[in-house]
């Protein structure tokens, strides 16, 4: 597994207007599953998921875009991360700081390579009407 702690990133996230006029202060953990074997046997980076080019392309995931709810944002980067990176599965954890009585709050999501390495068809249709794959099944 490799992780990547708490990268502070500055995103527009929030449900009213108002709170998504200014980019405000997140932590994103990013955990990724892959088969490093043979990088470690090689010592070869391009055998590996490149945890600082996944640190870079996160850190600009926000630029131009903005979320209502820190859901889609968390599930947004795990499936950038599975399709851009080739992790084989991904959980992505956003913790932001709007409640004053508390630390943060946070979500958590996971995806994963779908079998045979292909987005489902029903998923690229759900996608494509704009909403969130998996979210409607059981």
């Amino acid at each position: 597994m490799i992780t990547i702690r708490e990268l502070e990133v500055h995103y527009h996230v929030g449900v009213p207007d108002a709170e998504r006029a200014k980019a405000q202060r997140l932590l994103i953990d990013v955990e990724i599953e892959s088969d490093f074997s043979a990088a470690a046997a090689s010592d070869d980076l391009t055998r590996t998921v490149d945890y600082y080019a996944v640190s870079r392309r996160v850190l600009r995931f926000g630029e131009g875009r903005s979320w209502k709810l820190i859901e889609t944002l968390s599930v947004d980067l795990a499936e950038m991360v599975v399709r851009e990176f080739g992790a084989a599965r991904v959980t992505v954890e956003v913790k932001k700081f709007i409640i004053p009585e508390a630390r943060h709050v946070s979500v958590r999501a996971t995806r994963a390579v779908k079998a045979g390495g292909k987005e489902e068809a029903s998923d690229r249709l759900v996608r494509a009407i704009g909403g969130v794959p998996g979210a409607y099944r059981k």
